[in-house]
């Protein structure tokens, strides 16, 4: 008789944690339902807000691009150079002369950052032909980097000499130069040049970043033929 009323017992049991094994199931299929739900809107939001970005900076690209920006070109004159600098907040313009070696090593190096730094104008001028702009920025060594930003020197690069002195110096070794005077956006380490370069022996310590306010360095040499 207790083995007869003992058998109902166990069912009611049996059928109580069935039922609230089920109730736990649904909460926490609910709740994983509920967090799902909450995740796919996340991730649209996501979605958007990337999109958003990715338009806004594909316009400034196109914008960029409609201003020169992209290539390696020459300029012909210094009363182009005022309105190239004028119309772009970053600018690297390099003074060059046709008989100098080094400007055609300087060349292949800009030619490849142009194209990698589209937020940056790469402009080159033949300083013999700027008479005016090589007197009034002081530039004696050629050739001579003017970087610019919002249409005001903010350094130079004179010659190699910031470049480890050798006419073997990399492309990544003038990007990071360039980075220093925040006239590229360089993200890389710039408290020290790219490793390829420490690895020829010489020293180099970060360049100090320099307000010039439309002077170039004075130096001794009229020539960087030498």
């Amino acid at each position: 008789m207790e083995g007869a009323m003992a058998n109902p017992t166990i069912d009611i049991l049996s059928n109580i944690l069935e039922q609230a094994t089920k109730i736990a199931e649904e909460h926490v299929d609910a709740k994983l339902s509920q967090l799902s739900e909450m995740d796919e809107d996340e991730l649209e939001r996501l979605k958007e807000k990337r999109l958003e970005g990715l338009k806004k900076a594909q316009k400034q690209k196109q914008e960029w691009l409609s201003k020169g920006h992209g290539e390696y070109r020459e300029i012909p004159s210094e009363k182009d150079f005022f309105s190239e600098v004028k119309e772009s907040k970053n600018v690297v313009c390099h003074f060059y002369r046709s008989s100098t070696f080094r400007c055609k090593i300087l060349d292949k190096h800009l030619a490849i950052l142009a194209k990698k730094h589209v937020e940056t104008k790469f402009i080159k001028l033949n300083a013999e032909k700027a008479p005016f702009l090589t007197e009034r920025l002081r530039i004696k060594v050629i050739p001579t980097l003017a970087l610019l930003i919002d249409g005001k020197s903010k350094d130079y690069v004179v010659g190699f000499s910031d470049l480890g002195n050798t006419d073997e110096f990399s492309t990544e070794m003038l990007e990071w130069r360039l980075g220093c005077a925040d006239v590229i956006n360089y993200s890389g380490n710039l408290m020290e040049p790219p490793t390829a370069a420490q690895k020829s022996g010489t020293k180099f310590t970060k360049v100090e970043k320099r307000s010039i306010k439309g002077r170039a360095y004075e130096s001794d040499s009229d020539s960087g033929d030498d």
